[in-house]
Order: structure tokens, then C-alpha cells, then sequence
């Protein structure tokens, strides 16, 4: 744990993958093919939580979804790469824009896919439902499964670490 919040000091934005992630995983797909996803409310809130104290939020997902758009849009964030068959190119873009070191950056994954930037990042984040793999590679893997308040534990820890969690709950105390 010491590790975590040794480390995440130092961040200034948090990617996120989508599927298992920020989901559960499952792909609900309609007969003429649209895709559903169901997002958890208490992730979404502890990314907007964890945006206003400070830190940025991106997605890179190897899907595209019109509803992946909809919930960036819903949390403010603006940095979405969909369709992305090689998340490191995604990453390598996003941070040279952004002009951050890769020690500034956390991503958040699920699977062998998304070791690639895991390996890259100063903070290396998967969600206890995750591929084997891709948890040995992780500074830290969460308690709580992708799509089922993992992202949240990450907010809330994030912002602890970085002394920002009081003032964030202090709005919904007095």
C-alpha cells in the first residue's frame, strides 16, 4: 500500500480502459447489433470527484461505442481514443500532448492487452477481476471488481494520497 500512495502523488492524469473496467465486462449486443454496457454510478461520481481535485481523466479502449462517447462526455473527460489496436501509440500521443512524464501517468486495465501501458506508466492499476497476468504487472490491484466500484476505489485512494479526499467529501458533510 505504501507503494500506491508513494506513487500516486505523482499523478496528474489517470487513463482508463473501458471493458472490465469501467464495466463488468459483459458485451450486451442487440439483434441489429448495437452494443449496451452498464456503467456504475459510484465510478462515475469518484472520477468526477477525483477531476476536480486536480488530476485529469482519459479513456483508451480497443472498442468503439457511441456510449463510451456519451459517458466521457457525462464525467468530462475529454481525452477518448476508441477503436485503438495498439494502446501504446494511444498513450505515447496522449502524454506527449499533454506533456506529462510517464511517472505522472496511471492507467487502469484488466487484461494482457493493456500490459503494454502498464509496464510504461508510474502507476500500473488493475481491477481484481483481471486477467492473472495483467494483476502480476499492476502496482496495485483493487478489491472490488471492474464495473463493481473498482474505479471509485481508485478515485478515493488517489485522493487520499494526494491529501484531496477531505475537501472533496467536506461538500457533502456540512
Amino acid at each position: 500500500m505504501q507503494e500506491f500512495f508513494t506513487r500516486a502523488k505523482q499523478i496528474k492524469l489517470v487513463i482508463f480502459d473501458v471493458d472490465g473496467v469501467m464495466t463488468d465486462g459483459s458485451l450486451y449486443l442487440t439483434d441489429d447489433g448495437q452494443e449496451l454496457k452498464a456503467f456504475n454510478s459510484l465510478d462515475g461520481h469518484g472520477m468526477k470527484m477525483l477531476k476536480r481535485s486536480g488530476v485529469d481523466l482519459a479513456i483508451i479502449t480497443g472498442r468503439t461505442s457511441k456510449l463510451v462517447l456519451h459517458r466521457a462526455k457525462n464525467l468530462g473527460i475529454e481525452h477518448i481514443y476508441q477503436g485503438v489496436e495498439n494502446k501504446v501509440e494511444a498513450y505515447e500521443h496522449l502524454i506527449d500532448a499533454l506533456q506529462l512524464a510517464p511517472e505522472n501517468v496511471a492507467y487502469m486495465g484488466d487484461d494482457v492487452v493493456d500490459l503494454p501501458v502498464m509496464r510504461r506508466c508510474g502507476l500500473a492499476l488493475c481491477v481484481a477481476n483481471g486477467h492473472q497476468l495483467a494483476k502480476q504487472h499492476a502496482h496495485f490491484v483493487t478489491k472490488l471488481a471492474g464495473g463493481h466500484g473498482a474505479v471509485r476505489e481508485i478515485c478515493e485512494l488517489m485522493m487520499q494520497a494526494q491529501g484531496t479526499y477531505d475537501a472533496q467529501m467536506a461538500q457533502y458533510l456540512s
